[in-house]
């Protein structure tokens, strides 16, 4: 039976800073051991009778399959609660709706827009909340990130990340997750699309402790200039949609292509967090291609998540 620790039970994740360095090692850690025991074929159900809530504002196939499933795996079982039924904010404040789930689940898990929800929610849960996507962070997957760049590397200090795109959810999470590992993070964004300056300075004095840097550029060139990981996101995010066409204008030069890939190491890979648009922030071939690690990025949001549920849930 797979040992898991008992330090983080209990804890909320609702953004990448919650946790330290050494806890999110220790996450990565048995997110390992878990992707291993399942294609091992060993059992690991290290929640029986545990049940996740799910509170979904924004679409998602990612996010709620690889939980349900995680959940399904780990012996336990969640309930999808639609935002009709749940009205966050509107029919019933997150005070309310925390203090009643917490008599009924044992985590919860909410993808919304405002990050001040999930922040509230975790305030009066008595039990884990877990951000599955905010318009601020996005911190599960930021963990698939991180166990898919160490997979493939070995480690995560000294690595170069070179992030070509808009200065979103993903990449701060990633940027903030990466300084805790002394990595090289590099976000190459359009003028005026950058990470929020604050998090900037902050994040760039964690990396320097730990060995790493954080630097931003508007030169998607420059930026993958022997990168070991090639990184890019959608250029219009949910909710964004009437924004479309602008920013098509305003990304150009920033998709990940032969050209741009080029650039990069060696040994790079491209990571994706997915959905992708052919033929805008990334292209067809690239993504399908040999140096695409997007489909075990993908495949990581399970097994990382699967490891966060059994620390936080116990």
């Amino acid at each position: 039976m797979i040992e898991v620790p008992h330090h983080l039970a209990g804890r909320h994740l609702t953004r990448i800073n919650d946790f330290s360095s050494e806890e999110l090692r220790d996450t990565l850690d048995l997110a390992d051991r878990l992707k291993a025991a399942q294609k091992a074929g060993e059992p690991h159900e290290l929640l029986p009778g545990k049940v996740l809530g799910m509170i979904f504002h924004k679409p998602s196939m990612r996010t709620r399959v690889s939980f349900e499933t995680g959940m399904a795996q780990l012996g336990g079982h969640t309930i999808n609660l639609r935002e009709e039924e749940i009205g966050l904010g509107e029919r019933e404040t997150a005070r309310d709706i925390a203090t009643v789930l917490s008599r009924y689940v044992d985590a919860i898990l909410v993808r919304t827009f405002a990050q001040e929800h999930v922040d509230e929610l975790a305030e009066y849960a008595s039990v884990p909340v877990i951000n599955g996507l905010t318009d601020q962070t996005h911190p599960c997957q930021a963990l698939a990130d991180l166990m898919t760049i160490r997979e493939r590397f070995g480690t995560l200090s000294g690595i170069r990340l070179a992030y070509v795109g808009d200065g979103n959810n993903v990449c701060r999470s990633l940027m903030r997750g990466a300084s805790k590992f002394g990595m090289r993070f590099i976000a190459a964004t359009p003028e005026g699309y950058e990470p929020r300056h604050r998090s900037i300075d902050e994040t760039r004095q964690v990396a320097i402790q730990r060995g790493g840097t954080v630097e931003l550029t508007n030169d998607p060139l420059a930026a993958v200039e022997g990168a070991q990981v090639v990184y890019t996101d959608t250029w219009t995010s949910m909710g964004q949609e009437a924004e479309h066409d602008r920013r098509l204008r305003d990304f150009a030069g920033f998709g990940v292509d032969d050209d741009l890939v080029a650039r990069a190491g060696d040994d790079a890979i491209v990571m994706h967090c997915l959905p992708a648009h052919h033929g805008e922030e990334i292209e067809e071939d690239i993504l399908y291609g040999p140096r695409s690690a997007v489909w075990d990025q993908a495949e990581n949001r399970l097994h990382a998540q699967k490891a966060l549920l059994a620390l936080v849930v116990q």
